[in-house]
């Protein structure tokens, strides 16, 4: 190394340094992170419910796919996807977690790209408790809403509406646009 090099490394650590401190953390303040909070606290709430009741290895998160199953028979993964309004990726990973469970079998579909989703012994006896657990969920919820001054159905309603005008990808990249560390100044 050479001494000119060995004398701009500490100028260059100081730089660095500085940027550092110029920078402001953004994610110390979020809209959005009281309802992932929220809807985390409801699903540990359900996955309570289950463990007070010794239902095993089923998440909150999986019982709409299940539920499906159970009244519509043996789908595909991309059926039951657009069943539920996700993708066949997010589908596939959560058909093979429930697999995993022991909650959801899977044979080859029609044709040798497709994979048939069906409910284990298990999961057929189960349907009814979760279908219960269903209902309560959403009565909860309804209930929920009539205390407080602004439904979370309408919110959601309203937020729907408001990207339908603009989308959220377009309003995120209206503010990028304008932000020089994202046009790497």
């Amino acid at each position: 190394m050479t001494d000119d090099q060995a004398a701009g490394q500490p100028v260059a650590r100081a730089a660095d340094q500085a940027a550092d401190q110029a920078f402001e953390d953004p994610t110390g303040a979020s809209l959005w992170r009281p309802l992932h909070l929220l809807t985390a606290d409801i699903d540990a709430s359900i996955a309570q419910v289950y463990a007070d009741a010794a239902i095993e290895g089923v998440k909150p998160t999986w019982v709409m796919e299940l539920l499906r199953l159970h009244l519509h028979g043996p789908m595909t993964i991309t059926e039951l996807a657009e069943s539920v309004g996700r993708t066949h990726s997010a589908l596939s990973q959560k058909v093979a977690a429930m697999r995993t469970a022991g909650l959801v079998r899977t044979t080859p579909g029609p044709d040798a790209r497709t994979k048939r989703v069906t409910l284990t012994a298990k999961s057929r006896r189960l349907a009814p408790r979760l279908a219960a657990e269903w209902r309560a969920t959403e009565a909860a919820l309804a209930e929920l809403e009539t205390e407080i001054p602004y439904p979370i159905s309408k919110a959601v309603a309203d937020v729907e509406q408001a990207l339908a005008r603009k989308s959220f990808r377009d309003r995120i990249t209206e503010r990028l646009r304008e932000d020089p560390a994202w046009r790497g100044e």
